[in-house]
């Protein structure tokens, strides 16, 4: 599949970021596998025109982000909304969740994912 609209550049970082995950991003990857039997195909660090998602489920316009401490300063929000805008434009739903959570508590990760995405995942694999 081409990406014509994807820079050179864009997609050579996602592939690093691919290689470099941290520790939420990777219990992030573990909890949103398992509802891959459910039909959510999630795909990581995947870039969608000049940003790039932490997970995105391309079908189901779903975007999950894991938010470090970065997020938290004052260019890190204006970031974060203009993004959020440019995805909201593209027809996707961000999700946001805060590194800390992820690492303290990924069962409550998992129910509220489950709760977010029921109306996308496929009911026969509960």
């Amino acid at each position: 599949m081409a990406h014509s609209n994807i820079e050179l550049k864009t997609r050579r970082r996602a592939k690093i970021l691919r290689r470099e995950m941290t520790k939420a991003e990777r219990i992030m990857w573990d909890i949103l596998r398992d509802f891959r039997p459910r039909g959510a195909r999630f795909r990581r660090e995947t870039p969608i025109g000049p940003y790039i998602a932490d997970f995105a489920w391309l079908s189901a316009r779903v975007v999950v982000e894991v938010d470090g401490d970065s997020h938290e300063t004052a260019q890190g929000r204006r970031h974060d909304t203009s993004r959020d805008a440019f995805l909201a434009s593209q027809g996707f739903t961000v999700l946001r969740f805060d590194n800390r959570q992820i690492i303290d508590n990924p069962d409550y990760i998992a129910v509220s994912l489950e709760e977010r995405l029921a109306s996308h995942l496929d009911r026969g694999q509960l």
